[in-house]
């Protein structure tokens, strides 16, 4: 292993890419924040209709 100095880290440029990983943190992102955005048109429908389960 060869040990590099700090002229050479300065240099060092890292790059960006689109991952896999960043993709499927997105796609759960949107999934839940449409899973709430039902829950909450669902819960107002009801609500509205008054079809509301008694307790």
């Amino acid at each position: 292993m060869q040990v590099v100095g700090e002229h050479e880290l300065i240099q060092i440029v890292g790059g960006t890419s689109i991952s896999g990983t960043l993709i499927n943190s997105f796609s759960t992102i949107l999934k839940t924040i449409s899973s709430l955005g039902r829950s909450f048109g669902s819960s107002l429908r009801r609500i509205a209709t008054n079809s509301l389960c008694p307790l």
